[in-house]
């Protein structure tokens, strides 16, 4: 089962490059379940020369069905310029909340308690997740094949830090993004109430499940109005209402 587990990652850490738009893992290495899944993503960990800089995540949409994914180091960035590959011709975002640990949480079979977590917690600030869908529309790819290719992520983007009790109050954010030429508002609301909300269910999940989380990682938890298209090359303000805003140019990955 290991074994197949690294093909299946191979494959799909391969499948990273610009432009791909991939059909189905072959029969024999394809997830079919939740283990299988994480099975895949752990191992992705393993033989990847970068380390995890982050992870993604939202409360289950099931038992069997968890939205978690971890996000390597080299694509996570912050600064005047963010780099990634267009996706079908354009940059897609998602504006959410990053929650950046200050420290370290071992893995536990006890789990740990809100007010742990919450004082791990080191800094909040916005951020983006940078998106790139790389099995066809006609794929037929199911769930469990998306998850282990990490749900579409292609790495991070961190922004302006934000005031902790204002990130953890953003349930809803009316959010900005403008280029020229273009202006997008949106009304956002939180997929799990509050970002921080998803954070306790990954945290207590994965360290039962032998994972440790390590200081400097970052956390996003949802996007607050799905995935936003804009342009390369132009700068890019984005604004969330009363917490903050930055510019940012989109650079094309090749």
């Amino acid at each position: 089962m290991t074994n197949k587990f690294n093909q299946a990652a191979t494959e799909l850490l391969n499948r990273r490059v610009a432009g791909t738009k991939a059909s189905r893992l072959e029969e024999t290495q394809r997830p079919t379940n939740l283990e299988d899944a994480l099975g895949i993503q752990s191992s992705m960990i393993d033989i990847h020369s970068d380390k995890v800089g982050g992870w993604k995540c939202l409360l289950p949409l099931a038992d069997d069905k968890f939205v978690v994914a971890p996000i390597f180091d080299a694509t996570v960035q912050s600064g005047e310029e963010c780099a990634l590959f267009a996706d079908n011709g354009v940059v897609r975002i998602e504006p959410e909340i990053a929650f950046v640990l200050g420290e370290d949480l071992p893995a536990n079979p006890s789990g740990y308690s809100e007010e742990q977590i919450n004082q791990a917690i080191g800094s909040c600030h916005m951020a983006l997740e940078l998106m790139q869908s790389r099995f066809a529309d006609d794929s037929g790819a199911e769930f469990y094949e998306k998850l282990a290719d990490c749900l579409v992520n292609q790495g991070m983007f961190i922004g302006p830090e934000i005031e902790r009790e204002a990130a953890f109050a953003a349930g809803n954010i009316k959010i900005n993004v403008d280029q020229e030429g273009s202006n997008q508002e949106f009304s956002g609301v939180h997929p799990n109430s509050l970002p921080q909300t998803p954070i306790y269910w990954l945290i207590n999940t994965m360290v039962r499940r032998g994972t440790t989380f390590r200081k400097g990682e970052a956390i996003i938890t949802g996007s607050y109005c799905g995935i936003v298209e804009v342009e390369f090359d132009k700068p890019t303000t984005i604004k969330y209402e009363n917490l903050g805003e930055y510019q940012v140019t989109f650079r094309e990955k090749k």
